[in-house]
């Protein structure tokens, strides 16, 4: 496909990276020479100088020929008025990253209104992600499937945890709960995991199956499933307002610390419930004078990565159960592995994984297409969901069993009509199921690939 990127910046680079390893044909636009600079060295992109906004720059770009032009600058009325443009001119379809919180309800309208046929925002969709991990205190990532029917989870193996240093069969069969574990990380290794698979000590797994089973299970294995009631927020960004108003929903009590006396004003309208602090978050008195690591969940969510990983190093050191922390570059990835903190988002990362979902399904309109895409374990491993059709490849109808699967596929788990079924050797995949896949096979665009 034929996709132009409009602004260079994380966000856009994380995307370009993603779709360039797909062999898409991508061309980037950025007003930053520097931005380009990078992208030039580093991706196999066609590069424009320009501003994105402007028609002479979009039709150098190819606007008019694009399958998709996704515009992700750092100034939404730009984004908008870059994708209204492009499909003005001929592009099929546009994509415009709008992060003000004022434009949240007018989504729908946008899409009708200007054509965009997405919507995307990084900080919305951070702080969706952060407050699914905070229901699930046990796990360090969480990531919805279904509609919301079906979870997938990651966790760090404890020394006393009930599984380990058993095989997968034997845990399977007692059936504590009807879940599935289905990637591991150990080391360097990452795993599709089969019978004969013994967890140990440090593994990384991912489990799947409905919050009830998971939360069974959990408790099985001696974890504890105690809701965290109140969160304290370093930062008052975008994110931590978006979340606080999730964490509203859930009864969740919400404290954020914020230097900027501006920033303290506006949250403090914006968020009449949760308690805005006015001081520094790193500071030692302030941190115990308003007992900051005394609350159930501490969430690092400064513009500084450096600051972010130090004062959750800091949270965890001091006992907090749930330590969560942005992070955008991707360097510091591998200090944080060694860590063992955990739970780390990045913004840029989920909406690249959106915008490749979304990709991958318009590359296949017309098969069993890609519904929701999450990359585990530093994208090593695919999670996808597809919807079941009428095929000619003889997947449907025939036991699971008797299908030749790629090596490095597994069907993780199916929901039909609702109901959720951990597949067995005997399962069928029926019209209109809801197929999870699990795989080391990266780049799968349609369920038929799972076939060997």
């Amino acid at each position: 496909m034929k996709i132009i990127i409009v602004g260079c910046g994380k966000v856009g680079y994380a995307i370009a990276q993603q779709l360039t390893q797909e062999k898409h044909d991508i061309t980037l636009v950025d007003d930053e020479a520097v931005h380009l600079s990078r992208a030039d060295n580093t991706l196999d992109a066609l590069c424009i100088h320009g501003n994105g906004a402007s028609i002479s720059v979009l039709m150098e770009a190819g606007a008019r020929e694009a399958d998709l032009v996704i515009a992700v600058t750092g100034v939404d009325e730009t984004n908008l008025v870059c994708s209204l443009i492009a499909k003005s001119v001929g592009a099929q379809h546009t994509i415009a990253r709008v992060r003000n919180p004022e434009y949240r309800r007018d989504a729908d309208m946008l899409k009708r209104e200007i054509g965009l046929d997405m919507v995307i925002n990084p900080d919305l969709a951070a702080a969706e992600e952060i407050a699914r991990i905070l229901s699930f205190p046990a796990a360090i990532s969480v990531e919805p499937f279904a509609g919301g029917r079906i979870d997938m989870i990651g966790f760090q193996m404890n020394p006393d945890d009930t599984i380990l240093g058993r095989t997968l069969s034997d845990f399977h069969r007692e059936r504590v709960a009807e879940v599935l574990i289905c990637a591991a990380q150990r080391g360097d290794e990452f795993l599709i995991p089969n019978g004969a698979f013994v967890p140990q000590a440090d593994d990384r797994l991912y489990m799947v199956g409905s919050k009830a089973e998971l939360h069974k299970m959990l408790k099985h294995m001696g974890r504890s499933l105690q809701r965290v009631k109140d969160v304290s927020i370093l930062g008052g960004s975008r994110i931590s307002m978006y979340l606080s108003w999730e964490l509203a929903r859930a009864g969740t009590r919400v404290h954020i610390v914020e230097q900027d006396h501006d920033k303290c004003l506006r949250l403090s309208q914006e968020l009449p419930d949760a308690m805005i602090i006015e001081g520094d978050g790193t500071d030692n008195d302030m941190i115990r004078s308003e007992n900051l690591f005394g609350a159930d969940g501490f969430v690092a969510l400064t513009g500084r990565d450096e600051e972010n990983l130090l004062m959750a190093l800091a949270a965890r050191r001091a006992g907090v159960k749930k330590v969560l922390a942005k992070m955008t570059r991707p360097n510091y990835m591998d200090l944080v592995q060694e860590t063992g903190l955990g739970s780390i988002i990045s913004p840029k990362d989920i909406i690249a994984n959106q915008i490749t979902r979304y990709v991958r399904a318009l590359a296949n309109s017309q098969g069993m297409a890609v519904e929701s895409l999450y990359k585990l374990l530093g994208g090593k491993v695919e999670a996808l969901e597809f919807t079941a059709k009428n095929d000619g490849y003889g997947i449907l109808h025939t036991p699971l069993m008797k299908l030749p699967l790629r090596h490095g596929v597994l069907l993780a788990a199916i929901v039909r009509e609702g109901r959720i079924i951990i597949p067995g050797g005997m399962t069928t995949i029926e019209p209109g199921d809801h197929v999870l896949v699990v795989t080391n096979v990266t780049g799968l665009t349609d369920l038929k690939h799972i076939l060997a």
